[in-house]
């Protein structure tokens, strides 16, 4: 029997007001799942909690079968984040910077070498591969942090928002990339504004509205739970976290 990527059971957290409420979400291994939800909602809050950046008040996460909280390093092993916006060394090029990484990782300087040039050439980054990245524009920086993040090969790739303020060609080569892991084998799990982009790529769309996820399924499931036939990802998303008055209403998928 196959283990899911990710299984999430009543996931609480809480700053001011509660932000992720008693989320339950589970992500298959070996599929591309976008998490779609407006500003606020607790998308990237849940993703932090499972990526290990934050702790949770209260719930489970289980990547692979491994518990994070009980054993958040060797759950980490498995995961690769990517925030929105890239985090990488300005003073080191991106073939120190992937080495760096790699040797974080406990990845062999001889494996790290060879998979950070493969990474480098995918991602069109080769002729800046000796170039600080301090120099860098916002398209080059976040290839860069998906380098950072691939290179010890992780089994669930998990991006928050990846395409934000990147130009036509350098989104197209991410998504290339995105969709190439995909059928390698990796999970891939993302969170983006750009629902023509979660329309294209994902299998299953998961929606999240005040923390808790109110509705899931391909985009042909979700186009039948809202009722809208042949609509697009956007109107049944809106359809789906508007109610009446303009609140979130869960949907039953039954």
């Amino acid at each position: 029997m196959q283990v899911n990527a990710l299984e999430i059971r009543d996931l609480c957290k809480k700053f001011d007001r509660p932000a992720v409420d008693h989320l339950n979400l589970t992500v298959r291994a070996g599929e591309f799942y976008a998490l779609l939800g407006p500003n606020g909602a607790g998308k990237t809050t849940s993703l932090r909690m499972v990526a290990g950046l934050l702790r949770p008040d209260a719930g489970s996460i289980s990547v692979f079968g491994r518990d994070v909280l009980a054993n958040p390093v060797e759950a980490k092993k498995t995961i690769a984040w990517v925030p929105d916006e890239p985090m990488i060394y300005d003073r080191l090029t991106p073939m120190e910077y992937l080495e760096f990484v790699a040797g974080l990782w406990g990845v062999q300087p001889a494996a790290a070498e060879k998979r950070a040039t493969e990474l480098l050439e995918w991602l069109k980054l080769a002729p800046h591969a000796h170039e600080r990245c301090e120099g860098f524009s916002k398209g080059m920086r976040q290839k860069v942090a998906l380098a950072g993040a691939l290179v010890h090969d992780p089994e669930l790739i998990i991006l928050d928002e990846p395409l934000t303020g990147l130009d036509a060609a350098s989104a197209r080569l991410v998504k290339d990339v995105l969709l190439q892991r995909v059928t390698q084998g990796a999970t891939v799990i993302m969170t983006t504004h750009i629902l023509e982009v979660a329309e294209r790529m994902a299998q299953r769309i998961g929606v999240i509205s005040q923390g808790r996820l109110v509705a899931e399924g391909t985009l042909g499931e979700l186009r039948k739970l809202a009722g809208k036939g042949e609509g697009t990802l956007e109107e049944v998303f809106l359809d789906i976290v508007s109610g009446p008055e303009g609140e979130a209403r869960e949907l039953d998928a039954a």
